[in-house]
């Protein structure tokens, strides 16, 4: 299996991307995590994703916050897809990165998830990786049923209570 490389522009959004690391970890999937700044490390940042596809990886997710450019340079250096996770920040509340992320030019795609998404971040890459790995699809499936039924045990005690 193709391996998730997790780039992130600060060590300060480690905890949202631990969310996507114990996503990926329920799933066994094997990732890697690094810290690198699309303004700081730019050299750094495009020789990972240059060299992505040969070192393993199947999908990469970045997270970073406020000016928000990891996901773009990233993508901007390989075919591999990239999934960015807009970080929160103390000035805008993360509407600054989410607009950073999501707004990229026509050619450099990035997937996009919501503010602090990690876990979703997680995910997409596993419906990613699922499309050629079976055992891997079974378990997404596995885990889209589960949350259905505690959905539907949620909604069965909220009736008895009414």
């Amino acid at each position: 299996m193709r391996k998730v490389g997790i780039v992130m522009g600060s060590d300060s959004d480690l905890p949202i991307v631990r969310k996507a690391t114990d996503t990926l970890k329920s799933f066994d999937i094997p990732f890697e995590v690094h810290v690198y700044s699309a303004h700081r490390t730019p050299e750094e940042a495009r020789q990972f994703a240059l060299h992505a596809a040969e070192n393993g990886f199947g999908v990469i997710i970045a997270a970073a916050g406020m000016a928000a450019h990891l996901a773009g340079a990233i993508a901007a250096n390989t075919i591999l897809p990239v999934i960015g996770i807009p970080c929160q920040s103390s000035v805008l509340d993360g509407i600054d990165a989410l607009l950073s992320t999501v707004q990229m030019p026509s050619g450099i795609p990035v997937a996009t998830v919501a503010i602090n998404g990690g876990v979703n971040a997680a995910l997409l890459s596993a419906q990613i990786l699922a499309l050629e790995d079976a055992d891997l699809a079974r378990k997404l499936d596995e885990k889209r049923a589960k949350d259905a039924q505690a959905v539907l045990v949620k909604d069965a005690a909220i009736m008895e209570k009414l």
